[in-house]
């Protein structure tokens, strides 16, 4: 497997992964806000600062994850591996490279946030060193209400 440090010119091969990997999200309550993103929602948000890594196999792409700098540490988001790559170990490869990356950098925590529904993805990050640090009521205009963890690992 080969994580690479996406470029603007990455945004279809980014935005095609997370549709993939979000589709299963399609129908919660609401559904994931990541199904509404476009190419162009993508792209914008690279050519703003954004980061994204990508990772191959045999040279597909197989998962991603987007991120930024922020003064707290390195957030991460939309972490994605297409269906039939699931449970294979991908995300816990693209992560220890965030973190790798992370910490090249010099930036020593790594952030995230998860819907509270998502157990999975809690999971996930509790196997990887993060741990919940705080708890939210996301408010959607729809009146609907999103519980979120947010979780974080000292690098």
């Amino acid at each position: 497997m080969v994580i690479n440090l996406a470029t603007t010119s990455d945004a279809t091969v980014i935005h095609d992964l997370m549709i993939k990997a979000f589709m299963e999200y399609k129908n919660e309550t609401p559904p994931s806000s990541a199904l509404d993103e476009t190419v162009k929602s993508v792209s914008d948000a690279l050519g703003k600062g954004e980061k994204a890594l990508i990772a191959f196999e045999e040279n597909k792409p197989v998962g991603m994850v987007r991120f930024q700098l922020k003064k707290e540490g390195l957030y991460f988001y939309r972490l994605s591996v297409i269906p039939e790559k699931q449970g294979k170990g991908i995300a816990k490869k693209i992560l220890k490279s965030l973190e790798d990356y992370a910490n090249k950098i010099d930036v020593s925590l790594t952030l995230c946030k998860v819907r509270m529904s998502v157990q999975k993805n809690i999971q996930l990050y509790s196997s990887m060193g993060y741990a919940v640090y705080d708890e939210e009521v996301v408010h959607k205009q729809n009146g609907i209400n999103i519980k979120i963890v947010s979780m974080r690992k000292e690098l």
